[in-house]
């Protein structure tokens, strides 16, 4: 068992390892296909803007949460009112099923990085996908391995273990990001990409839009699972809490917006339709690197790239349930961790096989890997926010106070907190419902 409560090492190590739990799939392969799907500047305007004065709010009170009661999930908000402990176990809940599909894709790319490093590039993708993800044995195996790498982390503790992991891994990813953007604006297509990007049409500014922005900002940034509380939780007493939050949107924003400089001039030099969708990561575009010169080296760069980003944001995911393992059960972090990993298993390997032998079985009209990722990102996220957000404004006394002083920005969050942000993310709900 962790003989007292740890701390990150520096302000930098928290600030790269919560920016590797924000900064994951959702900024290099979900955040294009949506904002591709949306009208692209006209959608990242509108997401700017959300996360920026929407968003920040709740990110601001998880951290508060983890940093004021330096605990898990389920602790902290055991102790600010036992009424509702039942939400940190909700919490809990939605961690233990996210990574049961989010690992699912992270042996996809595993797999991805096989061929490319490997120089074993398929002619076809459309049809290697297909039949790929529909065996049994080697995405089974793959979603394991991926898995095994990420919960070894935490398995090592915050320090030795997810520190170290992010230290290393983010700058890395961070590297080839840019080497990725630059050489996508030596494409003859950048121009359109870039115009499509940041030449908004308002025309296509729409409500449905303006939901699924704030449903990608709430997702990119981990909000709503407890991960931010959990990492909060090993803040060091000096740290700013609201300055701490918008270094963290602020270069999970910039992430997100190199991703799509890198991806759109690629998209747009080829042909592909921006709205190519979840299949434009590993359908479209690496038919399209087979087109480049060092198709390979490309292919296996992009890959390695989302590996790191998939592998930090995973780990985070992992260490919210370990955390509240370690501190309800008495166990040590290596049994949570085994304990987890097994959950986690049991469940991602139905999830992986919902795309072959298990593809007839429908929840709700949806495959088991569908009404994984549908349930998290449209119910339970929002949800678990909204949730946070009454916990925080109406029973931790005085919060906005105690982060900002008595002050007009004070009065101004402490409204925002309380009212704004619960209606929208009602309608948010209402929408994913």
């Amino acid at each position: 068992m962790d003989n007292g409560k740890p701390q990150w090492s520096s302000h930098i190590s928290f600030i790269i390892a919560t920016v590797g739990s924000a900064v994951g799939l959702g900024n290099i392969w979900r955040f294009p296909y949506i904002m591709g799907e949306n009208g692209g500047a006209i959608f990242l305007l509108t997401y700017l803007l959300l996360i920026a004065f929407i968003c920040i709010v709740p990110l601001i009170c998880e951290l508060a949460i983890g940093k004021i009661y330096k605990s898990d999930t389920l602790s902290a908000i055991n102790e600010i009112n036992p009424k509702f402990k039942w939400l940190g176990w909700l919490c809990i809940f939605t961690v233990i099923l996210i990574p049961c599909f989010y690992f699912v894709v992270g042996g996809w790319i595993l797999n991805y990085i096989w061929l490319f490093c490997t120089n074993n590039i398929p002619q076809d993708f459309t049809t290697y996908f297909s039949s790929y993800s529909a065996q049994v044995f080697m995405p089974c195996f793959l979603t394991l391995l991926f898995l095994i790498i990420t919960a070894s982390f935490p398995y090592k503790g915050v320090n030795k273990g997810i520190e170290k992991a992010n230290n290393i891994m983010m700058p890395l990813f961070a590297i080839m990001l840019i080497i990725m953007a630059i050489y996508a604006l030596t494409l003859t297509g950048a121009k359109e990409g870039l115009e499509f990007m940041f030449k908004p049409d308002f025309s296509q500014f729409n409500t449905s839009m303006v939901l699924t922005a704030l449903g990608q900002a709430l997702f990119t940034l981990s909000i709503g699972m407890g991960a931010i509380i959990t990492y909060g939780s090993y803040m060091k007493e000096e740290s700013n809490i609201v300055k701490s939050a918008y270094t963290l949107i602020f270069f999970d924003t910039l992430i997100a917006v190199i991703a799509g400089i890198m991806i759109f001039p690629i998209v747009f030099s080829f042909g592909v339709t921006p709205s190519a969708g979840a299949s434009l990561v590993f359908i479209a575009l690496p038919e399209i690197f087979a087109k480049l010169p060092c198709p390979a080296l490309i292919g296996l760069i992009f890959f390695i790239l989302l590996f790191f980003a998939a592998v930090t944001s995973g780990i985070s995911i992992l260490e919210t349930a370990i955390s509240a393992f370690i501190n309800h059960f008495k166990i040590s972090r290596q049994k949570a961790t085994v304990l987890l990993s097994i959950i986690v298993a049991v469940i991602s390997i139905p999830a992986t096989l919902s795309f072959g032998v298990l593809s007839g079985f429908k929840i709700a009209d949806k495959t088991i890997f569908d009404a994984l990722d549908y349930v998290t990102s449209n119910i339970l996220l929002p949800f678990n926010t909204l949730l946070i957000c009454i916990l925080a404004g109406w029973f931790v006394k005085s919060l906005w106070q105690k982060l900002f002083g008595n002050t007009f920005w004070g009065i101004v969050f402490n409204i925002i907190l309380k009212f704004v942000v619960p209606i929208i993310l009602i309608c948010v709900l209402v929408t994913g419902l």
